[in-house]
């Protein structure tokens, strides 16, 4: 069955943004990608000139899985934002860290500043050596969501009142308020997670999956925001690996397998399925996930966009037929593997959505 995406939006292209160091694997393959400024700042100009409609910037806190150094992600979403002129950037906001007054008015400046060019992306983890108090998993979503709430609220009403079990405001208002209510994304694959996006998020991202994968959970989500009045858009982590032929790039991604850093894996895996399986039914990110998927943190190796421009561009498309909106990439060497990106395989996604959109408009024709 073709999915609504199948003739109807062209789907779209977003990077992580490396502001973290170790690159987007937790190998010591050898990477051509930084996390400083000089290098991102350039990245975001590739990417904006290859067609890239998003850069999502990671938070972390605390050192560890071979990421040493991170730099904020707000800070540095506003950086990249500084160099560009059509890109958007999500930054990424830990509820907890973050208060929605300060995250509201902080965003709505930003958005001022940069054509309302800013999104966020609400991340519901927990940092217990940061001395944040340790909340239950659902109990971190239903956080979240009142998050979210508060935020939208703060944006777009006046004399805003909420009574939260997390937050409460009275008469509060926001000035100046965004000209665009920015985008609202979350991940997550446990039933909380999808349960909240079902409610009140924007977009949705999952992990990397498979097209049958994904499809199940896109119809489960879209099933419960139809029910709730609600649109969700839905996005997809995958790791990019192209090169003239599949042989080269599944040669690409074993060296980069054979030079993963056990350790550092297995303890990310480790916290990583605690946290998945910390759901109620056991279903949340990375509760499945094997050694080889763990050493791209976000199973990006299962969406399986590893092969010749042509493969990767058709496997895009059956992404799409499942429900995806977005494809989040990750890539070796970023700035190169970007740029490659945008000169050989959206061009070659464009023409297949074209050619689709052409023999959907004969058919109702006849």
């Amino acid at each position: 069955m073709t999915n609504r995406n199948a003739t109807e939006e062209p789907i779209r292209f977003a990077y992580w943004v490396p502001n973290v160091s170790g690159g987007l694997v937790i190998s010591a393959i050898p990477q051509r990608t930084s996390w400083d400024g000089d290098y991102n700042r350039k990245l975001a100009r590739i990417a904006e000139d290859a067609g890239f409609d998003y850069a999502l910037t990671q938070i972390r806190f605390t050192a560890g899985y071979g990421a040493e150094y991170q730099h904020e992600s707000v800070a540095f979403s506003h950086a990249l934002l500084a160099v560009t002129t059509r890109l958007k950037v999500i930054a990424a906001l830990l509820p907890g860290p973050w208060n929605p007054t300060i995250a509201a008015k902080q965003i709505a400046t930003i958005s001022e500043l940069t054509d309302n060019r800013i999104a966020i992306n609400v991340v519901s983890g927990e940092f217990r050596a940061i001395g944040e108090p340790w909340l239950d998993h659902d109990e971190r979503y239903r956080r979240s969501e009142e998050f979210i709430t508060a935020l939208r609220g703060i944006w777009t009403q006046e004399n805003y009142t909420f009574r939260g079990d997390f937050y409460r405001y009275t008469d509060y208002n926001l000035k100046p308020k965004p000209a665009v209510t920015p985008e609202i994304f979350q991940g997550g694959s446990s039933r909380a997670a999808r349960d909240m996006a079902a409610r009140v998020s924007d977009w949705y991202f999952t992990n990397g999956n498979t097209p049958e994968g994904i499809r199940a959970q896109v119809a489960d989500l879209q099933a419960k925001a139809a029910a709730n009045g609600h649109a969700v858009k839905v996005g997809v982590n995958a790791f990019v690996i192209a090169r003239d032929t599949e042989a080269e790039a599944r040669a690409v991604l074993q060296e980069i397998l054979d030079h993963a850093n056990p350790d550092a894996v297995k303890a990310f895996g480790h916290e990583a399925k605690n946290a998945g399986r910390a759901s109620p039914e056991g279903e949340g990110n990375w509760a499945k996930s094997t050694f080889e998927d763990l050493v791209q943190y976000n199973d990006g190796f299962k969406t399986n966009l590893i092969g010749t421009p042509d493969q990767i561009a058709e496997r895009i498309i059956a992404l799409k037929d499942a429900g995806t909106d977005l494809a989040l990439l990750a890539f070796l060497h970023f700035q190169e593997d970007v740029a490659y990106f945008g000169a050989h395989i959206i061009p070659r996604v464009r023409a297949l959505e074209a050619a689709r959109a052409e023999r959907a408009e004969r058919a109702e024709a006849a």
